[in-house]
C-alpha cells in the first residue's frame, strides 16, 4: 500500500499556515482542526516547514514572555519531514520510527498533498490485523465445520 492510498481516506483539505502568522494562531487552528501538525506554506504555496504541537511547546519552554510576538517561522521545523504519495508504507513506518517523527508532509508534484501522521499508520495497522483476525477466524470456523461433517 502507497502513502496516497492512506491520504485517499482522509479529508481532501489540507490545513496550513504561513510562516508570518502568529504562532499563537498556529495553536489555535491546531485546536479548532484537532490536528497536531500544520505545513507551513508560503504566499507563493511553496512548503517552507512544519509546525507541530511539539514546536509550539518547545516555543513555550524557550520564551514564554515572547510568545505573544513570536511568528509561525520562528517556531517551525526546517526543513519539514516529508514523503512522497508514492511511497510505501511499510517504508514511511520504519523512517518514522527510525527518526522519531510524528508528521510528515506528503508531496506530490512538488505541493503540498496532505499530512500523514503517526495515528494515521496506527489506524491503518489496527484495520489490517482486525481484517486479518476476521480471516482467520473464518478459516478456523470453516475448517472445523469440515472436520466435524
Amino acid at each position: 500500500m502507497r502513502v496516497r492510498d492512506l491520504l485517499s481516506k482522509k479529508p481532501s483539505d489540507v490545513v496550513t499556515i504561513g510562516p508570518h502568522d502568529a504562532i499563537t494562531s498556529g495553536a489555535e487552528r491546531l485546536i479548532a482542526y484537532g490536528i497536531g501538525a500544520l505545513p507551513v506554506v508560503d504566499a507563493a504555496g511553496s512548503l517552507s516547514g512544519l509546525l507541530s504541537e511539539r514546536d509550539i511547546a518547545g516555543a513555550v519552554g524557550r520564551s514564554v514572555q515572547n510568545l505573544p510576538s513570536m511568528t509561525v517561522e520562528q517556531g517551525m521545523r526546517r526543513p519539514a519531514p516529508v514523503c512522497a504519495a508514492d511511497d510505501g508504507l511499510h517504508d514511511v513506518m520504519v523512517r518514522m520510527t527510525r527518526e522519531r517523527l510524528r508528521h510528515l508532509v506528503v508531496l506530490e508534484n512538488g505541493r503540498v498533498a496532505g499530512v500523514l501522521s503517526v495515528g494515521d499508520l496506527v489506524k491503518h495497522r489496527l484495520d489490517e490485523l482486525e481484517t486479518e483476525a476476521g480471516v482467520l477466524r473464518d478459516y478456523v470456523a470453516a475448517h472445523r465445520a469440515a472436520t466435524y461433517t
